[in-house]
Parts: C-alpha cells; structure tokens; sequence
C-alpha cells in the first residue's frame, strides 16, 4: 500500500497543479478563491457547474439548484419541511459542505452559526447550513463582486465589533 501511495503522490500533485493553473485562469474562480475556505478545487467546480451566475435572479434559485433546500411536505395548511432536497449535484454539494467547514474555522460569523446549529440541531445538520450560507455568499460575490455583503432582515445595521480600517 505504501508503494501504491508512494507512486500516486505525484500524479495528484500534477493533477493539484493543473486545477489551480485551471482556476487562477478563470477570473469568476478566482473571485471565488478570496473568500476563506474556497480553494481552487471547490472554485472552478462551482464556476463550471453553475455556468454564467446571470442565469440566476436569486440565491433561493442557486439554493434549489444545488439541493440544499429543504423538502417539503405540506398538507391541510400546515408546511412541514423535511431534510435537503439532494436535488442537484452531488460532487458540488460535497465540496460545499467540505468549504464550509473550513471557512467556519476561518470566518467568526460562521463559526459562531455553526457553533449555535450544532448545540441545537447536531453536527450534521449544522454542516449543511453552513454550506448553503456559504452557497449564498459565493453566489453574490459572483453576483456583485465590488458590493459589500448584504445583512438579512433582524440583523444589526451595523456590526457588532468596530471596524479599524476605512471603508471608502
């Protein structure tokens, strides 16, 4: 096994390089790569898979797209939502949750979401959240790359530690 090892180990450093020459091309991937956690795998995945972000009016749509929206079940005036809807593509959404992960490590506000989902709903359900929040914001850093992130309705208009640097 470790001679199998010893001679796989520079081929997937070729193939490594070969993505990452692959994604630094691509200007969309490597807007995508500035956001903590996105390396050039997850990127270029994403910009080939979604093809032009123009395609999609908002973030509900990549949400649905990639299945990371719940099921739901509803009958008689009553909505029952389920677990993710597994309705896109698979390889993607692996890659999304594996990112989100890592950008959780890196990003307070995630880890902080991540940390309460996790008391209160486990582990698991937690990663997948935190992948379709990741979903979002690569969405609209795509979008609008030049914007600043928008804040969703009954969040601080302003953030909760003060900046250091000026924003112009």
């Amino acid at each position: 096994m470790l001679e199998l090892l010893d001679q796989l180990g520079p081929r997937i450093a070729e193939l490594d390089q070969a993505v990452k020459t692959e994604a630094e091309r691509r200007p969309e991937a490597v807007e995508l790569m500035k956001h903590k956690g996105v390396g050039p795998v997850t990127a270029l995945a994403f910009v080939l898979t979604w093809g032009p972000v123009e395609r999609f009016r908002h973030s509900r749509q990549v949400v649905s797209y990639l299945g990371l929206n719940p099921r739901e079940n509803s009958s008689g005036g009553r909505q029952r939502l389920g677990a993710i809807s597994k309705q896109g593509n698979s390889m993607l959404r692996w890659l999304l949750v594996e990112a989100a992960q890592s950008a959780a490590r890196f990003d307070p506000e995630l880890r902080r979401q991540y940390q309460r989902l996790k008391f209160r709903r486990g582990g698991q359900i937690a990663k997948v959240a935190i992948a379709r929040q990741l979903a979002v914001r690569l969405y609209w850093r795509l979008r609008s790359p030049e914007a600043p992130p928008v804040r969703m309705p009954g969040s601080p208009s302003s953030g909760v530690v003060p900046s250091t640097g000026s924003r112009e």
